[in-house]
């Protein structure tokens, strides 16, 4: 098996954005590699001529025939908006003034 590789838990804490005491970055280090081991034992199981798949069985979506339709009335489709004006859905001000 290969040697498993430094962690550097302080990078991994600053890009998932949480801060860690020493206590839990010495947890979490050997937490995350011993996952890292586990991915390297994948590595090395032989998987020659072996599909790849998303899912270990057939998948199929009941898809219906895309056929256009009559349009929705502005009232019925504004029906479940919590507020609308002119037939335009009105939602909070996300754009700050400059």
């Amino acid at each position: 098996m290969q040697e498993r590789p430094e962690i550097d838990i302080d990078k991994l804490a600053m890009l998932a954005r949480i801060h860690l005491t020493e206590e839990e970055k010495a947890a979490f280090a050997g937490q995350v590699s011993d996952i890292l081991g586990f991915f390297q034992k994948l590595q090395e199981v032989d998987v020659e001529g072996i599909e790849p798949m998303a899912h270990p069985f057939d998948v199929a979506g009941p898809l219906r025939e895309d056929v256009p339709g009559s349009p929705w009335e502005p009232s019925r489709a504004l029906k479940n908006a919590p507020a609308s004006r002119t037939d335009q859905i009105v939602v909070p001000k996300v754009v700050e003034d400059a």
